[in-house]
């Protein structure tokens, strides 16, 4: 079970509106201003608290006017080749902001690698004692660390 989180009320609120977007344009697809206020309002929120947003929550919304990039309805979505690499690209139909995503299925975000998460990362004992995290050691290189005795 997770522990307490820091500012629920601040993450619901962030969540209520991103629903209530998804909601408008679920039952009227022209209110796409209405929609885009709920997102900007939740933008300035999470920047004003200085809150981490989910990848993809942020992938879903355009950075240029907040609206949210639903494929089909307010962005179009298209698969390039470039370099022996596939992307995907959105292009928001209101701003005509474009943004690339790596479309590799070995690919994985920074916040889903197990160095990332805090219980996980390594333990280094200075020689006066005390303890710093580095997140750039791997789990293999963690048998070679060893506290010193003291």
């Amino acid at each position: 079970m997770a522990g307490p989180v820091k500012d629920r009320e601040a993450f619901q609120r962030l969540s209520f509106l991103y629903q209530a977007a998804h909601c408008v344009l679920a039952q009227d697809p022209m209110n796409q201003a209405l929609a885009r206020f709920y997102c900007y309002t939740e933008r300035t929120i999470a920047k004003r608290l200085v809150l981490r947003r989910d990848p993809s929550v942020k992938r879903t919304l355009c950075r240029g006017c907040s609206s949210l990039l639903i494929p089909g309805l307010t962005c179009t979505q298209r698969q390039r080749r470039c370099r022996g690499q596939r992307w995907t690209v959105q292009t928001c139909l209101t701003c005509q902001r474009s943004q690339r995503f790596l479309n590799d299925p070995d690919h994985l975000l920074w916040g889903d690698r197990p160095e990332a998460q805090l219980g996980s990362q390594a333990v280094i004992y200075t020689e006066h004692g005390t303890q710093t995290y580095n997140p750039k050691i791997k789990s293999h290189m963690l048998l070679r660390l060893s506290r010193p005795e003291i």
